[in-house]
């Protein structure tokens, strides 16, 4: 089942640069669709079409739709904030705010309302059991974020994400400044999180793609060159670009 459907998705900054062209494709609920190829192909302008992050960008040209669950959210008249509270993101440099753990988890609750202690307790804990983060900071939430290791952050980020109950997560490049270890922690998580939400990934590198896809998306300056399951984008590619990006003759 589709849960974003992008239709002729098309995007160009105001400074001439032309970022997508005519992108058309689906993205799978429950599974983990990866965005990958070049610097500069479009990739991070897509994830970011996807909660609207765009808009707070110089857009000078977009067309097309963006389809989450049926609906339009490219339309002028959507909700951007509840929308983002739909659609998570988390970013490559994991970026804590000056508050302990827990406030860093209940911020974005009690912004929205959320007063009730218990509530925001199992919220806590339950964010932080999903991004595998519990064990290791259970007894240190009183403690401020920015004494958690880089990896932790970024764990810690993926929770906050989690926290607001999202029903999308986009990361891009979440494992760019991680060690091989913690890199390998946020993998797994992401693995059983697919259970539960639909996870859109842009990769730091061809083998974290290949390792984590279960659809995959190749993209070389803002054209969309070949989309399918992930398993046979990296083992028999169809298009030679793909092949030979892969295979690292160019990139």
């Amino acid at each position: 089942m589709n849960k974003i459907i992008i239709e002729h998705l098309s995007l160009q900054y105001a400074d001439g640069t032309e970022s997508l062209r005519d992108v058309s494709m689906s993205i799978v609920a429950n599974a983990i669709t990866v965005l990958f190829g070049p610097a500069g192909g479009g990739k991070s302008t897509l994830l970011r079409c996807l909660n609207r992050l765009n808009d707070l960008t110089e857009v000078r040209v977009a067309s097309g739709k963006i389809l989450l669950d049926g609906e339009n959210i490219l339309d002028p008249q959507t909700d951007v904030i509840a929308l983002r509270r739909r659609v998570g993101m988390v970013f490559a440099r994991p970026v804590v705010l000056p508050l302990t753990i827990r406030g860093n988890l209940t911020y974005g609750l009690e912004l929205a309302g959320e007063k009730r202690k218990s509530r925001l307790d199992e919220a806590v804990e339950h964010s932080l059991k999903l991004a595998a983060l519990w064990e290791e900071v259970r007894d240190r939430l009183d403690d401020p974020a920015i004494a958690l290791s880089g990896g932790q952050q970024q764990r810690l980020c993926l929770a906050r994400s989690l926290a607001q109950q999202p029903e999308v997560i986009l990361l891009d490049e979440p494992t760019s400044g991680l060690d091989p270890i913690s890199t390998g922690k946020v993998e797994a998580a992401l693995q059983e999180l697919k259970k539960e939400y639909t996870i859109v990934l842009v990769p730091h590198s061809v083998q974290q793609a290949a390792r984590t896809s279960d659809y995959a998306a190749f993209f070389l300056q803002g054209e969309l060159v070949e989309y399918g399951e992930g398993k046979e984008i990296f083992t028999n590619p169809k298009n030679k670009r793909t092949e030979d990006y892969v295979e690292g003759r160019f990139g």
